[in-house]
């Protein structure tokens, strides 16, 4: 019997390789929805290649464009995510949600109860919905992966054992595209640098993120709600050609360094195989990469937005919601050319130490709209500054 799969964004970069996955073991799934934001056009290519008979898209010109297109066809389209439940009947066996930003919280959180097996490349569910979405997830049953290479890793290491015997675990960080740029130019950097990663191919807001280093900031906070221990055992470690994604260090001496090729097709591979004899053609282990491994401590004078760590709370808060919608923010004021490089982390930290918002440690979300309705009270108050 064919495995039903749904794809929360299937016109990014994670929803493409999936399908590409897909297509070379089409006759094993049946696609039964994909959803986008405003690529109408992909979204209409990916239907017709996979015959998939439910498409959602949320930009309202763009799901009309789309609706002219398929008149003639028995395609359904729909403009919300409130549809899932006309959509979805029954449990399908497998959903991935790579929506990007705070607006794939919902989706994701709405899609749980639909799922047997849900991977997330979702951040924002896990950094500041994670305890809704955990809730949701032991309701209903329903097994889940995460898709980020590091989390992935961990957990492929950490499957069958106990996370209690972890005495320390190391997230890997290539140093982005300023790894060894001089100090004294960083009040130079363009956005044209700044999104020039040397190892990964990803979006302009992904990729700036990487650049300030807060996207480990993330990964952090991720793994602390993912695999529920102390801040205090996570480390960051620099590791310039980002082969090794996870080191395991656990209290009966034993290490484990969890490895791969640098793309995201491993692990959103296994996050469809898991537990399955199918093969992923992969590179030859390379032992001279393997001998020149360089791992080196991160320093917080090149990448301050690290010190964001001192600032959370070890207990899940709508603080990290705070954190998250006013790096957005910032991150896009400076891809508009409105605030430069180094302003990023200035705003950004004067922005969480006010009293207005360091309240929100102490708060948790009880619904998603908490999280939401926070978000867009954050993202105002910044625009305010610098949009008149």
């Amino acid at each position: 019997m064919k495995k039903k799969i749904a794809i929360l964004g299937s016109t990014g970069s994670i929803g493409k390789t999936l399908l590409k996955i897909i297509e070379k073991n089409k006759k094993n799934f049946d696609v039964v929805l994909l959803t986008a934001n405003t690529d109408h056009k992909t979204l209409l290519k990916q239907a017709k290649k996979f015959d998939v008979q439910n498409l959602i898209i949320s930009d309202f010109k763009s799901y009309k464009v789309l609706e002219n297109k398929i008149k003639k066809s028995n395609v359904k389209i729909f403009n919300s995510f409130n549809s899932i439940n006309k959509i979805l009947s029954k449990k399908i066996d497998y959903v991935m949600s790579s929506i990007v930003g705070i607006q794939g919280l919902e989706p994701t959180y709405r899609i749980i109860k639909f799922t047997k097996n849900i991977a997330i490349a979702n951040k924002e569910s896990i950094i500041c919905g994670w305890d809704l979405i955990n809730n949701e997830l032991k309701k209903n049953k329903t097994n889940f992966i995460p898709v980020d290479s590091e989390h992935f890793s961990m957990w492929y290491g950490l499957f069958k054992l106990n996370s209690e015997n972890i005495e320390k675990i190391f997230l890997t960080a290539s140093g982005g595209p300023f790894y060894k740029f001089p100090l004294s130019k960083f009040k130079k950097i363009s956005v044209k640098k700044a999104i020039n990663h040397p190892n990964w191919k990803m979006g302009k807001k992904i990729s700036i993120d990487s650049a300030t280093m807060i996207n480990k900031v993330y990964e952090v906070i991720e793994a602390k709600n993912i695999f529920n221990i102390s801040y205090k055992k996570i480390n960051i470690i620099i590791h310039p050609k980002s082969y090794v994604h996870a080191i395991l260090k656990f209290s009966d001496g034993l290490i484990k360094i969890i490895a791969h090729d640098t793309t995201m097709k491993v692990p959103i591979f296994n996050t469809l195989f898991f537990k399955t004899n199918l093969k992923l053609k992969t590179n030859k282990l390379d032992f001279k990469l393997l001998n020149d491994l360089n791992f080196q401590k991160i320093h917080s004078n090149r990448y301050p937005m690290i010190n964001i760590l001192k600032l959370l709370p070890e207990n899940h808060s709508l603080y990290e919601t705070v954190v998250v919608s006013a790096n957005d923010t910032l991150v896009n004021l400076f891809l508009e050319k409105k605030i430069g490089f180094l302003d990023i982390y200035k705003e950004l930290i004067k922005f969480i130490k006010l009293n207005e918002y360091l309240k929100y440690k102490h708060i948790k979300p009880k619904k998603i709209n908490d999280i939401i309705n926070l978000n867009k009270y954050v993202t105002t108050n910044i625009k305010k500054k610098y949009i008149v």
